[in-house]
């Protein structure tokens, strides 16, 4: 089977993967650990460039890093949280699964074009970079809103609390 054909059934199923566990995780309260430990994980990937073939230029990785950011908007724009009780839960949103498969469109064709012209391994590198690109970006932007979602919440709970009012 073509490397090609194979890295996209990959995508394919970790983008299913990452429907599921998002959908499930919907159901249960948001956290700083939730939000801040994928990327810090994803960051142990780095240790792929300790491998020369995967090595790329430094403007390649700043492009990729930069796209990534780019690419992380659509996440963000939909990634909204709602207070339920005393918790904050991630809010389902309906066009995550089109945002996603949009995400994998692009990913494809920009992987397709850009492996025409190096080769397999620092493709991987910079699609790795953009990658982490977008999930830290879309990870910061959520770790801000969790947070004045977490002093708004313990502002009511203050409000309410308090006998003077």
């Amino acid at each position: 089977m073509n490397v090609a054909v194979l890295s996209t059934f990959v995508v394919l199923f970790m983008a299913v993967t990452v429907f599921f566990i998002r959908m499930r995780a919907a159901k249960k309260p948001v956290s700083v650990k939730k939000i801040v430990l994928p990327p810090f994980f994803m960051s142990t990937g780095f240790t792929m460039f300790l491998y020369p073939p995967t090595h790329v230029p430094v403007s390649y990785a700043v492009a990729a890093f930069v796209f990534g950011m780019v690419l992380s908007y659509p996440l963000i724009v939909t990634s909204r949280f709602e207070v339920v009780g005393d918790h904050i839960y991630m809010k389902r949103s309906k066009a995550f699964v089109f945002i996603l498969l949009g995400l994998i469109a692009i990913r494809t064709t920009l992987k397709s074009y850009i492996g025409m012209y190096i080769n397999p391994m620092e493709t991987a590198g910079i699609f790795f970079i953009l990658a982490f690109g977008m999930i830290v970006t879309w990870r910061i932007a959520m770790y801000f809103t969790y947070m004045r979602f977490q002093r708004d919440l313990k502002n009511d709970y203050n409000l309410t609390m308090d006998p003077g009012r």
